[in-house]
């Protein structure tokens, strides 16, 4: 493959630290990589460096002759009179621009619904942060360097910009780098992950889940060292292997090393004890939305809905911005009185919600986190175990050094850890979260998940973060056009509804009429919408009877010799140990067998792939 743009030996350091410590590293044309690590641990700043708006303290970035970079960082500049076309496509004639297919599409993909005469200034962040990245993806670019592009994405938009990613350019050619927490658009995405820590990058092959899986064997490696570290991602790990239908699709290689892994791993939650935990503390009655209308100054924005939580129910909301997901959240918490119908609530119920936008902790800023948390009670019921605030603080990531430290000197990401913490140790039996995923890294979204595990009373969380609904909830509804439905098919069912409503939009068909009635059920109810098409797909499949066992012979004994393969090649890194360190040309001999051991493999997992699609087709 061609090489693109590497660094050699970067070395960057802080006052306090060494952020990057002689990193050296390439991006080949076909490239797509995912970039991981704790907050602070110098993933921006590995992206401004390879492109090139800083300079290393030591080291260097070479760029092939001719390649052309393009860049997404998180700062997005609303220029004073400029206004959204002007951003978008500069000075271009329409005729020019609206006849580019690339431009229409990236236009209809993240500009739906935003004027193009629109001024800069009078945009929302989350619009225009869309603008920004729609001005950089209408480019020609041979590689995209993008930091976090999936924030203020609803999940529609999110997984518009995972297709158009992977289509941008033909295979084997572009290079990708990506900075992001949604770790469902990693695994759509990647094809390598770096992981930036202590000062190195390293390296891994796969999307999040395979990187999950390697880091697992390596911290397995190092247990004394890495020891809780590994419990929270074997945990993680267990997760993808059981809770999320969408990947078992992996090949059965893939999963049997992953079974074999996590053999003996308790499910990720206790549900029996959960429920029985919630029940004892809540009742049956919890709160109820019975027929309710609910608005602003006489103006509805949710119409008929009518929700039923129960005490250990597990709910995630999803919805285009504007919906009316923040209308549902104040009728839960009793910030909102209904226009008509009636909310009924238990008896004991106490419902407190972690907002976007940490108001809870403005009035805060001069103190330690060490005094703000004092104030709480000195014990906290997580699961069957009683842990101190300090324990609940070093679970979220919080050192003791961090806990002398002022509240305004956190960061983003731990002040919104700081917030859950706080809400928590104020004891509630309802828990609401409002996109808790903002500013955070994918290690403490494992640990909040790892935290959420233990929480016995329903849990009601809002978020366009795929990968999060589906770890940590139970069932998901839809605030759509006014109302709340139930999505049974989760979040699929929900990309598959939103596609439909809009095509019947632009056909002039009744809405809802393909679809499914917008109703709403509780968790077991079953939708039309998702059952329909799923039976309607059923034993289509283009292959003959012939042609699919062909194909299933072939994938078995593919399965087999890739099996072989991997095998073959652990031995042959087993034994580099045993090879004289001195010996540079038998090294090089051994670890050459590897590659090769490793690359057919690769090659077969290929053809795997393919006829696994061809059977599903």
């Amino acid at each position: 493959m061609a090489h693109l743009l590497g660094a050699q030996s970067l070395h960057v350091a802080l006052p306090d630290r060494v952020l990057l410590d002689s990193i050296t590293l390439g991006i080949d044309a076909g490239d797509r990589i995912g970039v991981v690590g704790r907050n602070g641990d110098g993933k921006s700043t590995l992206l401004r460096l390879l492109a090139r708006q800083t300079e290393p303290h030591a080291g260097r970035v070479t760029v092939r002759g001719g390649v052309r970079v393009g860049v997404l960082d998180q700062r997005d500049e609303a220029t004073a009179g400029a206004t959204v076309r002007e951003r978008v496509v500069g000075d271009r004639p329409e005729h020019e621009w609206a006849s580019d297919p690339r431009i229409r599409d990236v236009l209809g993909g993240l500009l739906g619904g935003i004027d193009l005469e629109e001024q800069l200034p009078s945009l929302s962040g989350g619009q225009l942060r869309r603008v920004h990245l729609a001005a950089l993806l209408v480019g020609d670019w041979d590689v995209l360097l993008l930091d976090e592009p999936t924030n203020h994405l609803d999940v529609e938009g999110i997984a518009w910009l995972a297709q158009h990613l992977r289509g941008r350019w033909p295979r084997g050619a572009g290079g990708l780098v990506v900075i992001t927490h949604d770790r469902w658009f990693l695994d759509e995405v990647c094809t390598r992950m770096w992981e930036v820590h202590d000062g190195v990058v390293e390296p891994f092959e796969g999307g999040y889940a395979a990187y999950v899986l390697q880091r697992v064997e390596r911290d397995r490696q190092a247990a004394a060292v890495e020891a809780k570290r590994q419990n929270l991602m074997r945990k993680e790990l267990a997760w993808l292997r059981r809770g999320a239908p969408a990947r078992t699709s992996k090949p059965k290689f893939r999963i049997d090393a992953a079974n074999e892994l996590i053999a003996g791993e308790p499910p990720v939650r206790d549900t029996v004890e959960l429920t029985r935990l919630a029940t004892s503390r809540l009742g049956r009655d919890v709160l109820d939305l019975l027929d309710v209308d609910a608005g602003y100054n006489g103006t509805p924005v949710l119409q008929d809905v009518t929700v039923h939580i129960g005490p250990a129910d597990r709910i995630g909301v999803l919805g285009p911005n504007g919906a009316g997901k923040s209308t549902l959240l104040a009728l839960i918490t009793g910030d909102l009185e209904p226009m008509a119908g009636r909310v009924k609530r238990g008896k004991t119920v106490t419902v407190r919600q972690v907002s976007q936008r940490l108001t809870g902790l403005e009035e805060l800023g001069e103190q330690r986190i060490s005094d703000v948390v004092g104030r709480y009670r000195t014990s906290y019921t997580a699961g069957k175990d009683e842990v101190s605030p300090g324990q609940l603080l070093e679970r979220l990531g919080f050192t003791a050094a961090h806990q002398k430290v002022q509240v305004k000197e956190l960061s983003g990401g731990q002040q919104r850890r700081l917030d859950l913490l706080l809400t928590l140790l104020e004891e509630p039996n309802v828990l609401v979260l409002d996109e808790p995923t903002n500013d955070m890294d994918t290690d403490m979204l494992a640990a909040m998940e790892d935290l959420l595990d233990t929480w016995s009373g329903p849990l009601i969380v809002v978020s366009h973060d795929r990968y999060l609904l589906e770890r940590v909830t139970d069932s998901q509804y839809a605030v759509l056009e006014g109302t709340v439905r139930h999505l049974p098919g989760g979040v699929d069912q929900y990309l598959r509804v939103r596609a439909e409503s809009e095509r019947t939009a632009a056909s002039g068909a009744r809405p809802g009429a393909a679809a499914g009635a917008p109703g709403i059920g509780g968790p077991g109810a079953t939708g039309s919408g998702a059952g329909g098409a799923e039976a309607a797909g059923a034993g289509t499949g283009g292959l003959t009877g012939a042609e699919r066992r062909s194909a299933e012979k072939e994938m078995g004994s593919l399965e087999r010799k890739v099996a072989k393969l991997r095998k073959d090649a652990e031995a042959a890194r087993q034994a580099m140990a045993e090879v004289d360190p001195s010996d540079y040309q038998e090294l090089s001999r051994r670890m050459e067998k590897v590659r090769a051991a490793d690359a057919e493999a690769d090659e077969l997992e290929e053809r795997w792939l393919e006829l696994s699609l061809e059977l599903e087709s």
